[in-house]
């Protein structure tokens, strides 16, 4: 589902996803309101919503977007490539973050990257993330890496523990210790981080 204020870019969005593998617009809204409309109806698997909308941020309608579809993942499309911006995108509830000037392929890649539920930020971004933020980056052992790794790309304290055949509570541990020696407080900033570093691709 496409969320932006301007018809015309909306158009432009629909002809470049038109055909790409696997994905099909189902639905389009030009307002808040409209968009809350279409979600509920839909219940898209992917939301591109842009930031700038007529009565309020993006960044705030993702929760009621959440609320009312509950499953879609939310792909943010702005021209604004600061990092405060796309931060709080993500620690409000936003899969991934690209720019408009971004190319058809990379648009593409976007939404099949938040479609299958991985984490996107557009490559760009990176540089930026990494120059605005301002936490230590203290040192993290092979082991917290494998977790931080597995964290940036959602998955859940269960998820990781079995796939690093490790128990749960070890887990625990470990996202607490990287959290203190990077000085971070949410899972955003943790993907930022794993972007920054190459822990994680952008697709």
């Amino acid at each position: 589902m496409l969320v932006d204020d301007h018809a015309v870019v909306r158009a432009g969005f629909r002809l470049v996803l038109h055909g790409a593998p696997g994905i099909t617009v189902v639905g389009e809204a030009g307002t808040e309101e409209r968009a809350i409309v279409m979600a509920r109806a839909h219940q898209p698997d992917v939301i591109v919503l842009d930031v700038l909308l007529p009565e309020k941020s993006g960044i705030e309608l993702i929760a009621e977007l959440l609320e009312v579809s509950p499953q879609s993942k939310v792909l943010m499309l702005s021209s604004s490539a600061e990092p405060g911006t796309v931060e709080r995108a993500l620690e409000a509830g936003a899969t991934g973050y690209s720019i408009k000037r971004a190319t058809d392929t990379d648009l593409i890649a976007a939404v099949q990257a938040v479609a299958s539920g991985s984490n996107y930020v557009h490559p760009e971004l990176g540089a930026v993330l990494a120059t605005g933020r301002k936490a230590a980056t203290g040192p993290l052992s092979p082991r917290e890496l494998d977790v931080l790794r597995l964290v940036a790309l959602g998955h859940t304290n269960q998820e990781i523990a079995k796939e690093l055949f490790i128990s749960t509570r070890t887990t625990e541990m470990h996202r607490a210790s990287i959290m203190r020696k990077l000085h971070f407080d949410t899972r955003a900033q943790l993907v930022n981080y794993a972007l920054a570093n190459g822990l994680i691709g952008p697709a």
